[in-house]
């Protein structure tokens, strides 16, 4: 029951305070230029790389980019910057 107060208090504070929804609700900002590049923000670390296959631990859940080709050229505690050709980007509820 306080989970769901919670979303709902962060819910209403973003739309009344005209903040992102990213930033309130700890959800990931996902970039992507073409199928080159795709840049993430707000993950919870690496899962998986693979040149094939990418996951990330999100708050709820996870993300899975695939592709080929894949090189790492940034990775920061909750950024990363991922080159190569991108194929799917999905959300695993795991």
């Amino acid at each position: 029951m306080a989970k769901k107060w919670g979303r709902l208090l962060r819910s209403w504070m973003t739309q009344k305070m005209e903040l992102p929804q990213d930033v309130m609700m700890d959800l990931p900002r996902i970039t992507m230029i073409g199928q080159i590049h795709i840049y993430i923000e707000n993950h919870r670390g690496l899962l998986t790389f693979t040149d094939q296959e990418v996951r990330l631990l999100l708050k709820q859940g996870q993300l899975l980019i695939k592709g080929s080709s894949f090189v790492i050229r940034t990775i920061l505690p909750e950024e990363i910057l991922l080159e190569g050709k991108i194929d799917a980007v999905m959300y695993l509820n795991e």
